[in-house]
């Protein structure tokens, strides 16, 4: 056994969930086989810790690193800031200036809240909202985080409202039941759901990522703007995941339907912890009629390596080359798929671009995972888009996809049986527990 998977026992032991995130659980890749663990990671290398060099065509730090790990510009202005101080009793100047400058990106915002991870900024702007507002309830559509007001969805009449917007099987346990029907999910491009809900359940906020695994019809975002502008409704924009992607800020840039408010994380600090709520002064002014408060919202790190990381994203133009890389891998995976005789879908925004398997996706997706463990790369159904994933990169990506694609086919023809191939038990989709 490697040493990750080693020390990965010991966490189990120690750790409730073995991690502090659902989405690097080993067993959501491979069962008893993953790494775990890394040492070192630069680029889009990952070394784990018995010095194995592997090439991230995965997840990149769950989208962290749209500008590849340990970016020197960035890091280095992380490190002079370390030098100088992080915290003190005063506040740190970066702040000021980040938030400007998220101004300047974002012209119909006037003020902005800063956090460290995406569930505290989701759980900042639906408490800001609802203070503007003086309503409680909300309209969501999508992923918003781990926060009481979002799993109460699953407290709901049906039980299971979040199943088909994040995963099946996530439990309410601790969450208030008191909190029952204040939080409402509508689908995707269906307009007439979400009407129906601001004409029954008295919605004062319309929570939604802009764009996830395909893109809006019929002019849903336009006819979901003109409904909270006529209804006096607070809109939210989630851009954690999609900001600085597509745009250079929110992928709403790309529609021109601006919202009243929206988060950014993931990318916005390339790997350094920060995000931010942006939004409309008249919106935002209530976060001082409540109390929204944390030390360690102060720190000076976070800023700094935004502040950076936005300069090199608007000087290399980051969002078109992750895109364009997006664009690529996309149609190289149908071509692929093509040549081999395997019916994929491909979904998502280019540069978080991923792909199902008409049949047996889990199963063909562990043997992709162990398969390209083997080559030196991680990899599954999913390619987060770094600018450090350059054509030589891509290249040998695809190489080592085509043996595997390859062997998939014969499964497909009933010459091979994926189960005698697997060397570990199938991933993990859902919430489980694991100790």
């Amino acid at each position: 056994m490697d040493s990750g998977q080693k020390l990965y026992k010991r966490a189990k032991k120690i750790i409730p969930g073995g991690t502090m995130l659902l989405s690097k659980r080993p067993e959501m890749f491979l069962p008893e086989k993953w790494p775990a663990y890394f040492s070192r990671a630069k680029g889009c290398n990952v070394w784990d810790l018995d010095g194995n060099k592997y090439i991230d065509v995965s997840i990149m730090g769950i989208g962290t690193n749209s500008l590849g790990y340990g970016h020197e510009e960035v890091d280095n202005a992380v490190l002079n800031t370390v030098k100088k101080g992080n915290m003190s009793t005063l506040n740190c100047p970066e702040e000021v200036a980040l938030a400007e400058k998220l101004v300047e990106i974002n012209p119909w915002a006037e003020m902005v809240r800063f956090a460290r991870t995406g569930g505290e900024a989701n759980a900042i702007a639906i408490r800001i909202a609802r203070a503007a507002t003086g309503k409680d309830n909300v309209a969501i559509c999508g992923y918003h985080g781990w926060h009481d007001w979002y799993l109460s969805v699953n407290h709901n009449s049906s039980g299971e409202d979040l199943s088909n917007h994040l995963l099946p099987g996530l439990a309410t346990k601790g969450v208030p039941k008191n909190l029952k029907n204040s939080v409402f999910p509508f689908h995707y491009n269906d307009f007439e759901e979400l009407k129906k809900l601001v004409d029954h359940q008295n919605i004062g906020v319309i929570k939604m990522e802009v764009e996830r695994n395909y893109g809006p019809e019929e002019n849903f975002l336009e006819k979901v703007r003109a409904l909270a502008t006529q209804k006096g409704i607070v809109l939210i924009f989630d851009e954690c995941t999609s900001g600085f992607r597509e745009t250079f800020g929110g992928i709403h840039k790309k529609y021109n339907v601006e919202p009243d408010l929206a988060m950014y994380g993931k990318t916005l600090g390339n790997g350094y912890a920060i995000t931010a709520v942006v939004g409309k002064r008249s919106v935002m002014e209530a976060a001082q009629n409540t109390f929204i408060s944390s030390t360690f919202w102060t720190e000076r790190i976070g800023p700094t390596a935004a502040l950076k990381t936005l300069e090199v994203m608007e000087k290399e133009k980051s969002w078109e080359i992750i895109t364009n890389i997006g664009l690529n891998v996309q149609k190289n995976w149908k071509k692929l798929a093509k040549e081999h005789n395997l019916t994929i879908k491909i979904n998502g925004i280019p540069s978080l671009a991923s792909y199902v398997f008409s049949n047996n996706h889990n199963d063909y997706k562990t043997y992709i995972t162990q398969e390209m463990l083997k080559k030196g790369f991680l990899a599954g159904t999913s390619l987060y888009a770094s600018i450090a994933h350059n054509e030589n990169v891509i290249d040998s990506y695809f190489n080592a996809l085509d043996g595997v694609f390859l062997n998939l086919s014969k499964c497909e023809r009933g010459d091979e049986n994926i189960f005698s191939l697997l060397e570990s038990r199938v991933c993990d989709l859902g919430f489980k527990r694991l100790n």
